[in-house]
């Protein structure tokens, strides 16, 4: 499971082999390390003990730590997940060969196939209800795929050399992708369009904080995997940016946050506001229940297909 703590407060504590999540002295949660795979608290006032790290990083088990924007800012993670040194200078070499173009082509055309998917999931309890926004939804589905075709015909030695035309192709798919979304919750809640920094509407908030979270995990995997965080290949390379993580969250963005988010507004619980921040009760319900929700059928489907 993928602990969640965002409540002010809170304590981590070791009892035995368990994980306990303690306010104000009452135990609100008992876990077995070896039920955790990760942990994220976006919650302020949180403590932890140096014992219960420990025995996190024994069990492989990352502690991530994300603003109440949804913005990471720490992770912990164990010393030997660093992987081989060959698989890093192969990702470093691929950056100047045709490895590097398959490679941001494959993460783009993910993306716009899995926002098409997601449209066409909720597009479905459309068709009956309302037929006219069902079509329009349609027609931008039909775009986004139209865009997407155009990758086939893009091609360079090095990915220096086509990136502009990639995130060409991106921004206009993700253009009609957000129309069709505003299309899809338009009826249930305010959606002014995407915005990333600063955002204080409902929708954009709840976006912001997934991302967060799926950011979190990505890192963790490209961390396992022995790759190198910064070198990636579609996102350039700047200072402190981890333009691999950027490059593989893109293509997951909007099945595993777009979707749960959507969900939350068309079939509850909805998304509720402190301020400018998500209340503390909608962070629980994103993440310790229809984000792991999620993930819990994905896993069930990957075990009946395997």
């Amino acid at each position: 499971m993928h602990l969640v703590v965002s409540d002010y407060g809170c304590a981590l504590g070791k009892k035995s082999e368990r994980l306990l999540v303690r306010q104000k002295g009452e135990v609100l949660s008992e876990t077995p390390f070896y039920d955790i795979k990760q942990i994220t608290i976006s919650g302020r006032g949180v403590s932890l003990s140096t014992d219960v790290i420990q025995e996190c990083l024994e069990h492989g088990i990352q502690i991530n730590f994300i603003s109440f924007s949804g913005k990471p800012y720490a992770k912990l993670a164990a010393p030997n997940l660093t992987g081989t040194v060959l698989t890093r200078r192969e990702q470093l070499k691929a950056y100047d060969d045709r490895r590097g173009v398959i490679l941001a082509k494959a993460f783009v055309e993910g993306k716009l196939k899995n926002q098409v998917n997601v449209l066409k999931y909720f597009a479905k309890y459309r068709r009956s209800a309302d037929t006219e926004k069902y079509a329009e939804i349609y027609r931008k589905i039909e775009e986004i795929d139209r865009i997407r075709s155009q990758l086939a015909t893009l091609d360079a030695a090095r990915i220096d050399d086509l990136r502009g035309q990639l995130f060409a192709i991106e921004g206009r798919g993700a253009h009609h992708y957000w129309d069709a979304l505003g299309l899809i919750i338009g009826d249930r809640i305010e959606f002014p369009g995407r915005e990333r920094r600063g955002a204080t509407d409902p929708v954009n908030s709840a976006l912001n904080y997934g991302y967060g979270i799926l950011y979190s995990q990505v890192e963790g995997a490209v961390l396992l995997a022995g790759l190198d965080s910064f070198g990636g290949f579609l996102h350039t390379d700047r200072p402190g940016k981890p333009s691999m993580v950027l490059d593989l969250v893109e293509e997951f963005r909007a099945v595993t946050v777009d979707r749960v988010v959507v969900a939350m507004v068309t079939k509850g619980p909805g998304i509720e506001m402190d301020g400018d921040k998500l209340t503390d009760e909608t962070e629980r319900s994103w993440a310790g229940g229809s984000w792991n929700a999620w993930k819990a059928k994905r896993a069930s489907r990957a075990r009946n297909t395997s």
